[in-house]
This record gives structure tokens, C-alpha cells and sequence, in this order.
């Protein structure tokens, strides 16, 4: 049996989501004494089989293998080199996400314009700017 977020990361999605899953009843699970909810291994079977199915892009498959679970896959859109480091832009969505790495790390990647790659997003600080006048 398998605590909500062990079949979360098996399966390769967010523990809220497989959280929102149990409590809606999507998501069979056993309630321990202590009212914790534990999961059987088999019944998570059918997620990972309808995952091997997809490509490489739509698939969860990656997921299980990165720690962050905050990503967006999208189309490179530009890249730019410059010294030390590169910029690179991502669409997704109809938005645009821009990363900053390393030059090394773009050329080890093999990055160019019209890749589909995907944005990891590990952040411990958000910022908040203003639009209307505080007066």
C-alpha cells in the first residue's frame, strides 16, 4: 500500500491533484486506523499503462524522473548565446516563459529554435508589482 504521495510521484503528477482524485472518489483508496488514506499499487496499474501509450512529450514517464512537478512544455521560440550564458524563451499556451542557464548547458542540451522542451520551475520567492497608482 502507498501513501497518497508515493502513487502521486509513481504516476508522475502533483500530490494535490491525486489528493483532489481520493476526495472526490476517482481515486479508490483504504483508510488506515488512524484515517491516513493508503493506496494498492494495482490500482494506479491503469494510469501507467494509458502513460505508455502517449509520446514523449504528453507523457508522465519524466515526471518520475525530476523532482519538480511545476512544469511547462512548450516550443522554443529563441535562443540566445552570449558569453557565459543563454537565454532561452519557451511558448506555451499562448504565453512566453524566459530562462536564463548556462551557455554549456544549452549547448550540452543541444537547444535550438522549434524544440519542444520544458520549463522547470523550482522558486522559493514570488515578487509583486504594482499597475494602478497607489494614490
Amino acid at each position: 500500500m502507498l501513501t497518497p504521495r508515493e502513487a502521486a510521484r509513481l504516476i508522475g503528477i502533483s500530490y494535490p491533484t491525486i489528493k483532489q482524485w481520493i476526495l472526490s472518489g476517482s481515486l479508490k483508496t483504504v483508510k488506515t486506523p488512524g484515517g491516513h488514506h493508503r493506496i494498492a499499487e494495482s490500482s494506479l496499474k491503469h494510469y501507467l499503462a494509458k502513460d505508455k501509450g502517449k509520446g514523449p512529450a504528453e507523457s508522465r514517464a519524466r515526471y518520475r524522473r525530476v523532482s519538480g512537478r511545476n512544469q511547462l512544455v512548450g516550443k522554443i521560440v529563441s535562443i540566445r548565446l552570449e558569453g557565459l550564458l543563454a537565454e532561452v524563451v519557451i511558448s506555451f499556451e499562448g504565453s512566453h516563459i524566459t530562462a536564463i542557464i548556462t551557455a554549456s548547458a544549452a549547448r550540452e542540451l543541444r537547444l535550438k529554435k522549434g524544440d519542444t522542451a520544458a520549463a522547470l520551475i523550482k522558486s522559493t520567492d514570488v515578487m509583486i508589482e504594482r499597475f494602478d497608482d497607489p494614490a
